[in-house]
């Protein structure tokens, strides 16, 4: 403080502002702070040639390093942005789950035999729709752990899926996109529907191209599959997604879907599944053919064994529950499990309508002949009489059809091996010479024109000029000739010489028409040797022909279909597919015939197959070089052909039609006559002796006169000579030989 007295001055701010007009002193310059130099840098020396070289590289490495980055992180989001669109239009252009769920290109055929009970599938067979909440939950729980364990966790795809499937590829020497490919479940759903892509008849030549170009496994391939996957997820909920690969999955047998493998295979919904049979189900999604149970069922218990370690392992089935599957595995259906019919089956197939048949775009179901106790009867014999009878390793094939009188199959084996689908059918499509088993329409056609039983022919050495060939000689097997015989003796001892001497007096062109009529369609020889069985028959049509005999002398058509309807309808579409037509000979002729070949069975060739408590008549049939052995007969239910021989004509060996084919129509014929009331055949039962009655032999005066009158009826009009002309004469003569309208 200052001391008393003494006035300080006022304090005074200095002027901010200098006045109007004043000049502003300028403020004095500071002096410029000096660079510090930072803690431990020093002055780089001055760089030489190399120095700016690596510089120059360094800068250039940083430049490409950035630049990649920029490049990767703005294409990586335009990929983005452009698979996210891609997803997002897939989403917007599916339709409703309903409308994916049965893509068949064509529809299915069920079989069922004579009584109603299924015995054969072909097709692609779809059970109906099913949904992931309808199922078993051990099917559900077993594809998704065999298939995709992280299904309900991931957005449709899976990178290390992918990685783990690229890994394993190239550790096992593959490819990196080649075997494992790492695909989600709802990769293998659009895989499945073809990204979208409809069968197109027009576009693919086949189903099976269609399905090959769906399953397509390009890189840009999997793209488009990846980002339909995604669409997929937007578009539907986890459940729906699995809904479609459980009704769209090929699971072998023809079965799309596990509804129709179910059904296929156990006979029963795909809701009612145990964790034994929805294992084994499951499996079948990795090679649905190889591990088929229908194919091979231990390889299918193996397989499933491994479903069920997964199962377990994921917590889906406990450790007592997986014990007892593997302890008591799935087991196949009754009828899935005998797979009887199958050539029966095939036949049925390819002579019904195609566009019903192996063309459908329907599912079709159809009523059949088939009874499967006989199936099962012809197929346990033929099984019996090649492992107790003929030598093992051999080749030699045979074929069986069981039929009745009114032309009805009841059972037919087209091989040894009866297991089967699509092969080569021996009964229907093997073309084979016939042998003696045609002697007996040689014979019908002389008892026609009015022989009997007890006429007579001479077995002796007889010799024919063919016009081209030159002297023709027939003889008969045993080389030894036994003079004058009654037609039954001749019949009954297979002489080959009555046998031509009949056809050459009653006339070839007879003979001919009499055979074409009872059903043989194919060529038949124009020689002599046409009585001897020179022709060439498929064994169906020889059954059919015997099948006239039997009902009395009118013809059949062979046909195995009653009924055909589509699936759920109650209206049938088509009925029976044959059956008797028209009369060949008379009633007399016919059970004058059936007595002759009851004395083939009682002490001619076939003695072999007699049936204890039945009447039997038959005929057997070994051709030139026993390169087809036949046995043909009957009892009064049943008509039964047996053929054996090698599929390249190679000849049997010791093996005549009176041998082996005669053992399995015999083992057949028990089987089938099996708890069932004899009943007598329709034949003639008072037949005059010949010492009675002085015999005529064919060609008498009374027979030529018949034959004549015949042959006259026969010749065509000079002036309408066509074909109907020809046919409807010899209907009116058949006619009034039996006296019927």
């Amino acid at each position: 403080m200052s001391g008393p007295g003494k006035k300080r001055p006022t304090l005074v701010a200095d002027r901010r502002f200098p006045k109007a007009g004043a000049k502003r002193k300028p403020a004095p310059k500071k002096p410029a702070p000096k660079k510090r130099r930072a803690a431990g840098r020093r002055k780089s020396p001055p760089r030489g040639p190399i120095g700016r070289l690596f510089a120059g590289l360094f800068a250039l490495v940083r430049w490409v390093v950035w630049s990649v980055f920029a490049l990767a992180w703005r294409g990586a989001l335009i990929v983005a942005l452009l698979v996210g669109g891609a997803a997002f239009y897939f989403a917007a252009t599916l339709p409703d789950v309903r409308a994916l769920v049965d893509g068949r290109a064509r529809g299915s055929v069920t079989m069922v035999d004579r009584s109603g009970a299924i015995f054969a599938w072909r097709g692609d067979q779809f059970g109906g729709m099913i949904t992931a909440s309808t199922v078993s939950p051990h099917l559900k729980n077993a594809v998704v752990a065999t298939e995709d364990k992280r299904f309900y966790r991931h957005i449709g795809v899976s990178p290390r899926g992918v990685a783990s499937a690229v890994r394993i590829n190239l550790s096992e020497g593959r490819g990196p996109l080649s075997g494992h490919g790492g695909s989600t479940l709802t990769q293998q759903t659009a895989k499945l529907v073809c990204l979208g892509v409809p069968f197109d008849p027009d576009t693919w030549q086949s189903e099976a191209a269609y399905e090959a170009d769906c399953r397509e496994g390009s890189v840009w391939r999997k793209v488009k599959e990846a980002t339909f996957a995604l669409g997929m997820e937007l578009k539907y909920t986890k459940d729906e997604i699995l809904t479609i690969y459980l009704n769209r999955a090929f699971l072998g047998a023809g079965s799309r879907g596990f509804e129709a493998a179910a059904q296929r295979y156990f006979g029963k919904s795909s809701a009612n599944v145990t964790p034994a049979e929805a294992a084994m189900l499951a499996g079948l999604l990795v090679a649905p053919t190889r591990f088929a149970p229908t194919n091979n069922i231990e390889r299918s218990r193996d397989r499933a064994a491994t479903v069920l370690k997964l199962m377990n392992e994921q917590g889906y089935i406990s450790d007592a529950q997986r014990a007892e599957a593997v302890a008591k595995p799935a087991s196949l259906s009754k009828a899935a499990e005998q797979r009887v019919g199958g050539y029966f089956a095939d036949w049925v197939m390819s002579t019904g309508p195609e566009f019903f048949t192996r063309d459908t775009t329907e599912d079709v179901l159809l009523k059949t002949t088939l009874d499967q106790r006989i199936q099962r009867a012809a197929e346990d014999a033929v099984k019996l009489i090649f492992d107790t009878k003929v030598r093992q390793g051999s080749k030699a094939e045979t074929a069986v059809v069981v039929m009745s009188a009114d032309g009805a199959i009841r059972a037919m084996v087209g091989g040894r091996d009866t297991k089967v689908n699509g092969a080569f059918n021996r009964a229907t499509q093997a073309k084979r010479q016939t042998g003696s088993v045609f002697k007996p329409f040689v014979y019908a056609t002389a008892l026609e024109l009015g022989a009997g039983p007890n006429d007579t022919v001479l077995d002796a050495p007889l010799c024919l000029d063919i016009p081209g060939s030159g002297e023709w000689c027939p003889k008969n097997y045993s080389d030894e000739f036994a003079g004058e015989v009654t037609l039954t003796t001749a019949l009954a001892r297979s002489l080959n010489t009555p046998a031509v001497r009949l056809s050459e007096q009653v006339g070839r062109d007879l003979v001919r028409q009499v055979a074409t009529d009872f059903g043989i369609q194919n060529d038949l020889a124009a020689g002599p040797a046409l009585a001897l069985g020179a022709s060439e028959s498929t064994l169906v049509e020889m059954v059919g022909a015997y099948a006239g005999i039997l009902n009395g002398g009118s013809s059949v058509t062979p046909y195995g279909l009653l009924e055909l309807k589509l699936q759920g309808d109650s209206n049938a579409l088509m009925g029976q597919g044959g059956g008797i037509g028209e009369r060949v000979v008379s009633p007399q002729a016919a059970q004058a015939l059936t007595y002759m070949m009851h004395q083939v069975i009682e002490g001619g060739t076939g003695q072999r197959a007699k049936i204890a408590g039945f009447e039997v008549a038959g005929k057997t049939g070994t051709t030139q070089a026993a390169r087809d052995a036949w046995f043909i007969g009957f009892t009064a239910d049943y008509v039964t052909g047996v053929w054996m021989g090698y599929d390249d004509n190679t000849p049997l060996t010791g093996v005549t039609g009176s041998g082996l084919p005669a053992d399995i129509w015999r083992e057949v014929m028990a089987r089938i006559h099996d708890g069932l009331e004899p009943k007598p055949l329709p034949m003639l039962r008072t037949v005059a002796p010949a010492a009675v009655e002085a015999p005529r032999t064919p060609g008498s005066t009374t027979t030529a006169n018949s034959n004549e009158a015949l042959r006259d009826r026969l010749a065509p009009n000079p002036v309408e000579d066509s074909g109907d002309v020809v046919d409807n004469a010899i209907k009116s003569l058949l006619r009034d030989l039996l006296g019927v309208d």
